[in-house]
């Protein structure tokens, strides 16, 4: 009873803060509740005993991710009535992407995998089993190529990321490593002749 009770607090947290990272109108407020989803999220996985799932959630996502999120967001300045602009223009697509993931949804819930006899068949895991083994086991063997691709594809993410943010600037003056290593004294030092 009680972790029926738990488990739909942190989801009841999860989705209000996933709403909440969708409509603040603040980017900083938009990652505090990224945050705070990611600490429900981390609960949700101590809940289901994988334990390491939940504490690898809070070091590398909350740790670390979200701290790069959080001086990305202060160092990019975003003009948000720029960003603000092409809002309609978007909005269809939206629309009818957010329409088909309420199908999914719905045909998810609607699926018996939810049902009542199917969550209390569920039991705990015994102390012999290491859920960290296991998902290692998993991981490594199983669904190896599915890892691999999501590393790939994380990986030309991180790359176009880098791309779009990569902006040249007039007021900041740049290196020119090539013409500072190839630059002759003749080129700096010019002696010119003082008539007394």
């Amino acid at each position: 009873m009680i972790e029926a009770f738990f488990f739909y607090v942190f989801a009841l947290m999860s989705v209000v803060a996933g709403a909440g990272v969708i409509l603040a109108r603040n980017t900083m407020f938009s990652v505090m509740w990224l945050i705070f989803c990611f600490f429900n999220a981390a609960g949700l996985f101590f809940m289901l005993d994988a334990e390491f799932l939940g504490i690898i959630l809070i070091l590398v996502y909350v740790g670390a991710v979200m701290v790069l999120f959080m001086f990305v967001v202060m160092m990019l300045e975003l003009n948000k009535a720029k960003l603000r602009e092409g809002f309609l223009q978007y909005l269809p697509t939206g629309g009818m992407i957010a329409f088909i993931l309420m199908i999914e949804f719905i045909a998810a819930a609607s699926s018996g995998v939810f049902s009542n006899e199917a969550i209390m068949a569920v039991g705990h895991l015994g102390k012999e089993v290491n859920n960290t083994v296991e998902i290692g086991k998993m991981l490594y063997t199983q669904y190896l190529l599915g890892f691999e691709v999501a590393a790939i594809i994380l990986l030309v993410a991180l790359v176009g990321a880098i791309v779009l943010t990569l902006r040249t600037r007039d007021d900041v003056k740049y290196q020119n490593i090539s013409r500072q290593v190839n630059v002759r004294k003749e080129d700096r030092m010019k002696i010119v002749k003082v008539k007394l």
